[in-house]
C-alpha cells in the first residue's frame, strides 16, 4: 500500500473525505493532553467524523511513549469495543503518530489508522513513511513495526501557536531531506529563516510538501529500511545518541535540535571518511550554530555517547557503530562503519565548529 499524502490547510473537509471513501467505520482520535485541549476543539468544529469520535488521551512528551501508555492505549482501545475495521486518526506530533500508528499496527493485528501531525517535525518525519513504535530500556525508538498509515493530512493550520523551538525542531528534519535530495532545494532551506517569518501559511506548506515528498520517494522504494530507506537516518545515529544522553543526564533536549547537531558530526565524518566538500560542510555548521546553538559536550562525554550508537538499531554486528554519510550532497552512503578513534575526532571537530572550548 502507497500512503495518501494530502497538503491542504481544509482538514476538516479533507478528514471528512477520507472516511467518507472508507466507508464511515468507526473512529478512535487518539490525541495528547496539549492537543485534547488546543487542537481537538478545532477540528471538532470543522469535522464531523471527528466530532462523533471517540477520544484517547495520552500524555505528552517523549517520555512517555514507552510500553505502559501504549498498553493503556491498547486497554482504551477494548474498551470501545474496537475491531479491525476501527479507524485510528493520530493527531498530533511525533510521539501521538509513532505510539498510536504502533497501537493501530498491533491492535486486532492491525487496524487502518491516518495521521494528522499538528507540528512541523511531525509533518515532514514521524507522520510519513510507516515507522511506528515505542521507546524501550532508556532507548529511542526500540520497540516497533513497519506500518504504512492509509494516509497523513499535512497542514499548517495548527503551527501557529507553536513556539520557537517546535518550528526550528522540525526544520532540521528538512535540512536533512535537502542535503539528501540535491544542491538546490539545500540552497532554499540554507536561505530561509526556520522561524516565525516563515510561518505564512503560503510560503510553508509548498516547503513542507517538497520535504515530504524527498521522503516519500525513498521510502516508496524500501518501507522495510533494508536499503536506500537508511539514507533517511543522516544525522539520526549521532542525534539518538545526543537524545538518549541527554536523558540519561535528565536534560532532555528537543529531537530535532539533537538531529541538527548529529548532521554536523556526521557530515564531519562524512568529509573525513568520503571526501564530502568542506565549504559545505561549514556552511551547514554555521547555519546550525546560529539557529540552534551547540550542544555542549566534552571529551569525557565521548565513551557515554558512543555507548549510546553501539544500541543504534541499524548496526549489522555488535562491534561495528553504522552511519550513513554523504559523499556529496544528494549522495548518500548507507552501512558505512566508523570506529570509536573516528567518531571521537569527528566530536572534537564538531565542537571546534560550534566554538565549544
Amino acid at each position: 500500500m502507497k500512503q495518501k499524502l494530502i497538503f491542504t490547510n481544509l482538514v476538516g473537509e479533507a478528514v471528512d473525505g477520507l472516511v467518507a471513501e472508507l466507508g464511515n467505520p468507526q473512529i478512535a482520535v487518539v490525541a495528547d493532553t496539549n492537543t485534547a485541549q488546543f487542537v481537538l476543539p478545532l477540528l471538532v468544529n470543522d469535522s464531523k467524523a471527528v466530532a462523533g469520535a471517540t477520544v484517547i488521551t495520552v500524555k505528552s512528551g517523549d517520555v512517555n511513549k514507552n510500553i505502559d501508555t501504549l498498553a493503556d492505549l491498547w486497554k482504551k482501545l477494548s474498551a470501545m469495543e474496537a475491531t479491525r475495521n476501527t479507524l485510528v486518526i493520530n493527531l498530533g506530533g511525533g510521539v501521538v503518530s509513532d505510539m498510536g500508528g504502533f497501537a493501530a499496527a498491533t491492535f486486532k493485528r492491525g487496524m487502518r489508522c491516518i495521521n494528522i501531525p499538528t507540528t512541523l517535525l511531525a509533518a515532514v518525519d514521524a507522520s510519513v513513511g510507516g515507522k511506528t513504535g515505542i521507546n524501550f530500556n532508556g532507548l529511542k525508538n526500540q520497540i516497533g513495526a513497519f506500518s504504512e498509515p492509509e494516509a497523513a493530512i499535512i497542514s499548517t493550520v495548527f503551527f501557529n501557536t507553536l513556539p520557537q523551538q517546535e518550528i526550528l525542531s522540525g526544520y532540521a528534519e528538512m535540512l536533512k531531506h535537502g542535503l539528501l535530495e540535491n544542491s538546490e532545494v539545500l540552497g532554499k532551506l540554507l536561505a530561509s529563516s526556520p522561524v516565525y517569518p516563515l510561518l505564512d501559511p503560503t510560503r510553508l506548506l509548498p516547503l513542507i510538501e517538497e520535504s515530504v515528498l524527498v521522503k516519500s520517494r525513498i521510502v516508496e522504494n524500501d518501507i522495510t529500511e533494508v536499503g536506500i530507506r537508511k539514507a533517511l537516518n543522516l544525522g539520526h545515529t549521532v542525534g539518538h545518541a545526543f537524545e538518549s544522553y541527554s536523558y540519561e543526564r535528565k536534560s532532555p533536549i528537543p529531537h530535532g535540535y539533537a538531529v541538527a547537531w548529529g548532521l554536523v558530526v556526521e557530515l564531519v565524518l562524512s568529509h573525513m571518511l568520503l571526501g564530502f566538500p568542506s565549504d559545505v560542510l561549514h556552511s551547514f555548521a554555521g547555519y546550525v550554530l546560529a539557529n540552534y546553538g551547540a550542544h555542549q559536550i566534552t571529551c569525557d562525554d565521548y565513551p557515554a555517547l558512543i555507548a549510546d550508537m553501539r544500541q543504534d538499531k541499524k548496526n549489522l554486528a555488535p562491534d561495528q557503530i553504522n552511519f550513513t554519510l554523504l559523499e556529496n550532497v544528494g549522495v548518500p552512503r548507507i552501512n558505512i562503519n566508523a570506529t570509536p578513534e573516528q567518531i571521537g575526532a569527528a566530536l572534537d571537530i564538531y565542537r571546534d565548529l560550534m566554538h565549544i572550548a
